[in-house]
């Protein structure tokens, strides 16, 4: 994001100066990144932050992050140890005790706690209430205050760690899909114009998307909630010359599905149904158990299968609630497919995972791979990082293997616009500077 788009004063939203700006250009030959966390204190972000710790102390290694094999570390990555942590969450647990908890269901290995009982003590002062709307305003005007109040947490941060970049990443609970349609999400003047007259346009999905570019961070959408590819977010990213990527982290089944679709297609073996049935507990479980919530998920998980199979295909998709799986998840597919002559055969699998484990080193590839591409000069929706996603914006491919390829070239192209050693990258640009 490390670009200046120039803009008149009635093409951009309305801004004031940002405090954090100066401090973006002259903290830029550090180059420390800060990874912001929304929803900082639930299993993934918990997960990914001892994770970073405990590989930044060396107390474990790096096991389940892409950016480790060779293709891919070729890129100019932030280091661990240039990772600065915060996040905005509604719940006030400490990460001790989310941690403690995490332990107890053998997500994380219990003897990393007291080692690093007191990073983590240090990493509860960097996360931020969310600040409940006042009640006495209209809902226009308490909604673009809760939008300069998220934007302002942020450009604090950058302020006081002195950071070259940031990256928003998004662990909420998944939102309602939502209609695109009304003409108050269609540009960033239309939202201002609904903020105006007193309504609140965006969805509650999209406000930390909008602070987040409004603020020069870049932001990953690692859930399927719909807020990033609203058209007047994306169009605000555009004009501020944001990136982002996303969205809706692929960690388990779909990832087998990414994989055994193809199989069938290039073996002219026909798919003629495929079930599945998808049993996980904790938050995500509970959040899931809404159908109107579902919907986002499974919309992800369907139209990937299509578009791998090119076509859709018979077979229900469930996903239930089962409390006592804690951050545990299991899927079982049945796929019938037929081959020469017409005869009919059988897969099923059974896939058996922890949500938090498999989600997390993909959280910090992606932050340290966004950090990078922000430096690069890459602007809007990084297509090449759909590896990562069930619904990669910005590309149709969801074939993994072809995903690789294409991530491994972005890790190559990183590393041909690397800076010489000791030369600043571009200063990055925030809503304040256009």
């Amino acid at each position: 994001m490390d670009k200046v788009v120039q803009q008149t004063s009635a093409e951009r939203p309305d801004s004031t100066p940002s405090a954090a700006a100066a401090v973006l250009r002259d903290a830029a030959r550090r180059g420390r990144t800060g990874v912001w966390f929304v929803g900082a204190r639930g299993s993934v972000a918990t997960t990914a932050l001892v994770g970073a710790l405990a590989i930044r102390g060396g107390l474990t290694g790096a096991l389940g992050c892409v950016v480790e094999q060779p293709e891919i570390a070729v890129a100019p990555l932030p280091g661990f140890g240039e990772l600065v942590f915060g996040g905005h969450d509604v719940v006030d647990v400490t990460y001790a005790k989310r941690a403690e908890l995490l332990a107890g269901q053998d997500v994380l290995p219990g003897q990393l706690l007291d080692p690093l009982a007191g990073a983590l003590a240090a990493a509860d002062e960097q996360v931020r209430p969310v600040v409940a709307p006042d009640p006495a305003a209209d809902p226009g005007s308490a909604q673009r205050a809760l939008v300069a109040s998220l934007r302002a947490d942020l450009e604090d941060f950058v302020a006081r760690h002195g950071l070259a970049r940031l990256v928003v990443v998004d662990l909420s609970s998944t939102h309602a899909p939502v209609e695109v349609t009304h003409e108050d999400l269609r540009t960033p003047e239309s939202v201002q114009r609904a903020w105006e007259q007193g309504r609140a346009p965006l969805p509650d999905s999209a406000v930390h998307p909008w602070a987040a570019f409004e603020a020069g961070a870049g932001f990953v959408a690692f859930t399927p909630s719909p807020g990033i590819d609203l058209p007047s977010v994306s169009e605000l990213g555009r004009r501020l010359g944001a990136t982002w990527a996303g969205a809706d982290g692929k960690t388990g089944e779909t990832l087998l599905k990414s994989v055994l679709a193809p199989m069938f297609v290039e073996r002219s073996l026909r798919v003629d149904s495929w079930a599945s049935v998808n049993l996980l507990g904790g938050g995500d479980g509970s959040t899931l158990a809404d159908p109107v919530a579902a919907r986002s998920k499974t919309t992800t998980k369907a139209a990937g299968l299509e578009a791998l199979l090119g076509r859709t295909v018979p077979g229900p998709m469930h996903i239930d609630y089962v409390p006592d799986l804690g951050d545990w998840k299991t899927a079982w597919d049945h796929v019938r497919f037929s081959g020469f002559l017409g005869t009919q055969m059988t897969l099923q699998f059974t896939w058996q995972g922890c949500d938090s484990a498999l989600a997390a080193p993909l959280v910090l590839d992606l932050a340290r791979l966004m950090s990078a591409c922000m430096a690069a000069g890459e602007t809007g929706a990084v297509s090449e990082l759909g590896f990562f996603f069930k619904n990669p914006l910005g590309s149709h491919e969801h074939a993994l293997s072809v995903q690789w390829q294409e991530l491994a070239r972005l890790a190559g192209r990183l590393a041909e616009r690397a800076q010489p050693t000791g030369t600043a990258p571009p200063p990055t640009a925030t809503a304040a500077q256009l």
